[in-house]
Formats: structure tokens, sequence, C-alpha cells
């Protein structure tokens, strides 16, 4: 089954370029050309991975993320900011509101290719080892979910976006060991995804801040190094 892509732009020319040369790679697409058009095709349509544009007519693309990252239905869709703004901050807004890649325009359409087919692909591993797992990962009232994509704290759901979860999962599941930044970069990210150190250290935060003063202290930062999940009375 072909996967499907969501192409979201404001300029048709960029829409018609993306689609032939999808096309040409074996995807189908859906495009959309604003904001709230793109929010009711993600979830009319599931596509696999959704390309977005920040700069767009009504809602821009940093509204888009955080409505599509608010409902149950197209939280975890794979998204990729393709967008002309040129600067760190932005890349780190668009990461930090759970963006898998942030892409600069312009860019080859042989890099775009790869970099979706990167995405993809790291989606599939992940539901690959999502299914091969059956158990919830437990630390007190602490419980992490992979199937599902669930944090319980006391019983009570935390939302934390597609990121987030994947780097909390990632230390829960090595409980004890100092996960470098650049591990975590690589696995979360990816090879081929540049992104900065300070991208793990704002989602840390972020993490923290949700599960609460009673669990924030079971992440360690390990200074100059990276991070470790804390097991009991450590």
């Amino acid at each position: 089954m072909k996967q499907t892509l969501l192409l979201v732009d404001d300029e048709q020319d960029i829409l018609d370029l993306l689609t032939f040369n999808l096309h040409t790679e074996g995807f189908e697409t859906i495009s959309a050309t604003d904001g709230e058009e793109a929010i009711e095709a993600a979830r009319i349509h599931k596509p696999d991975l959704i390309l977005l544009d920040v700069m767009l007519p009504g809602k821009d693309g940093w509204s888009v993320l955080r409505e599509l990252r608010n409902h149950e239905e197209t939280r975890y869709i794979p998204v990729i900011f393709l967008t002309a703004r040129d600067n760190e901050i932005d890349e780190v807004v668009g990461l930090e509101l759970g963006a898998d890649d942030y892409i600069v325009k312009p860019i080859s359409i042989r890099k775009l290719i790869t970099r979706i087919k990167v995405a993809l692909r790291k989606e599939k591993r992940h539901e690959q080892d999502s299914a091969n797992q059956d158990n919830v990962l437990k630390f007190g009232d602490l419980l992490i979910d992979p199937d599902s994509y669930l944090v319980r704290v006391r019983g009570e759901v935390v939302k934390f976006t597609k990121k987030e979860f994947e780097l909390i999962h990632y230390l829960a599941s090595r409980p004890g060991r100092v996960i470098t930044r650049d591990t975590l970069l690589d696995a979360i990210w990816g090879y081929d995804v540049v992104v900065i150190d300070r991208t793990i250290d704002v989602h840390i935060r972020k993490i923290r801040e949700k599960l609460g003063e009673q669990y924030a202290g079971m992440i360690e930062t390990v200074k100059g190094v990276g991070y470790r999940m804390r097991v009991g009375d450590e």
C-alpha cells in the first residue's frame, strides 16, 4: 500500500513541484493551502506524514501543529516543517512543538525525499518496537505505556508530545544508565536530522514540568554528559 503525505503550502507552484516528485517516488499526496484546511485533511485522511509550511493564511504552521498534537487521532502523525524561516529560534520552536524535522527552503528535491523517507522509516521502527512490547514501564505511580503512547501519574493521563514521549520512554527503558545528548539526538531525531543540544534540554525541562514535583527529579542531569532515569533511592 502506498504511503500518503499531506502537503501544506499556500504556494501552488511548490505544491505542484512536490506532488510531481513525490508521485514519481511512489507516494500518494493530499494538498492543503491554509491552516484550517490542513487540520481538516489530517483528521479525515490520517496521512502517514505531513509536510508543513510555517507561513500560512489564517492559522500558521505553529498553530496547526499545536492543534494536531492536541487531538488523539492526529497526535502521532510525523510532521516535517518545510519553510523559508531560516533562524535558530524558529527551528527550536518547531521542534519544541513536536515536529519530527525542520527543513529550510530551498532544498534539493532529492535531499527532501531522503529526509521524508528517514522520518517514515523511524516511525515504522517505532511501531514495530511497540508491537513487540506488551509491558508497561512502572516507577511507583508513574506508568509509561509504549503501546498507547500514554504516561500516567497517580492514575491520571499526562499529555506528552511525540518527541517528549519518545525521550522519557528511551530513558525509562534504560534505568540507571547515563545517556549522552548525542545518543538521545540520534535515537529520537535520527542521524540525518540536524538539531542542537538545547533541543534536548528544552524537551527534558518540559517533561519534568509535566511529571510534577514528585517525579521530575527522576530524570537526572549529568553535567557535561547527558541524562539518566534514576531508580530506587539513588
